[in-house]
């Protein structure tokens, strides 16, 4: 099962469906996880209703971040705001579905925490986001 897990993430590595950005958004976010200098920017586009309607991911980094992101935001649209703020690391790890060690884990999780940051409007994000 994690061979089958592990060709997700390469294909979505080299293929991402998410990547590119959008203009206008509303709601947009970026950061990078200072270990290994991945970055990833993440916009956003919300209905009257709070229900995200597109998502764009942009940056560079490794295979882990980048097929995160790409799954992650495929998972978020069609939900609600409330319902992406209620997103844990228990969703990134079950979207990858592969163990991670603790340094591949932050890779992993950094789009969650950008995501979250831009959803809850902070001006910096926190590693509290991710947490369960």
């Amino acid at each position: 099962m994690d061979d089958l897990y592990r060709e997700i993430i390469i294909e979505r590595y080299k293929d991402p469906l998410y990547r590119g950005e959008l203009n206008p958004h509303d709601i947009t976010f970026e950061d990078e996880n200072p270990l290994c200098g991945d970055h990833i920017r993440i916009d956003l586009r919300v209905d009257e209703h709070g229900t995200v309607t597109e998502a764009a991911f942009s940056g560079h980094g490794c295979a882990i971040s980048q097929a995160s992101a790409d799954l992650l935001l495929e998972s978020v649209i069609g939900k609600s705001l409330d319902e992406v703020r209620g997103l844990g690391k228990q969703d990134i790890l079950d979207l990858l579905g592969i163990e991670l060690g603790p340094v591949r884990l932050k890779c992993a999780l950094l789009s969650l925490k950008v995501l979250k940051a831009g959803v809850y409007g902070m001006g910096e994000a926190s590693d509290d986001l991710v947490e369960d």
